[in-house]
């Protein structure tokens, strides 16, 4: 077991669409479903600000809808957005090769939802040879289905860390952190953590 490297680090934000958080949720649900889509911007915003690379997932965006604007913004225009077909993105060649491309083979994970696609993406990356990190609270699935999706991927023995951890294992020195605090203060801690 050792630190997530950034250098070794490509960021995967997965089906981050209003559908998945829309008016069929309880208020609770959706104030849950919008942390984790704070976090996960946060989160790329930061990768993107460190040269970590980006790429979005969509699951049928004509009845789902693209990749919340947040998302999308903090992302920045360089990172793919790649239509899923299927729930775990190994299935999907393209994704693979983007992935592939960057070079890098710890694949940390945010997105919707945490017990379907998360789970089957973490699964085929694992499988594929990936060290898979989910990134636990930026991950989401409503009604109660979060804390099964959580369990279901600890048994399956993929790593969960959250946001601040991520953050801390890429900077590393208390001089990487001011030094990056002080060139992106809008970014100087994740959403719901205080730095």
């Amino acid at each position: 077991m050792h630190l997530i490297e950034r250098d070794d680090s490509v960021l995967v934000i997965i089906d981050s669409q209003p559908r998945f958080w829309g008016d069929a949720l309880s208020a609770e649900d959706v104030a849950t479903a919008e942390e984790a889509l704070a976090r996960s911007a946060w989160l790329a915003a930061t990768a993107r600000a460190l040269g970590v690379p980006v790429l979005v997932t969509e699951e049928d965006p004509e009845r789902n809808g693209p990749t919340a604007a947040g998302i999308l913004a903090a992302a920045g225009s360089e990172a793919p957005v790649f239509t899923k077909p299927v729930f775990g993105l190994a299935a999907c060649p393209d994704i693979m090769a983007a992935i592939a491309v960057t070079g890098r083979k710890t694949a940390l994970l945010a997105g919707f939802e945490t017990d379907v696609c998360v789970t089957h993406s973490a699964v085929g990356l694992s499988e594929a040879g990936y060290r898979v990190v989910v990134v636990a609270d930026a991950v989401y699935s409503p009604a109660g289905a979060q804390t099964y999706g959580l369990a279901r991927l600890r048994d399956l023995d993929v790593e969960l860390v959250h946001c601040k951890g991520i953050y801390y294992d890429w900077v590393r020195t208390l001089e990487a952190a001011l030094a990056f605090q002080d060139a992106h203060p809008e970014l100087s801690e994740p959403p719901g953590f205080w730095i």
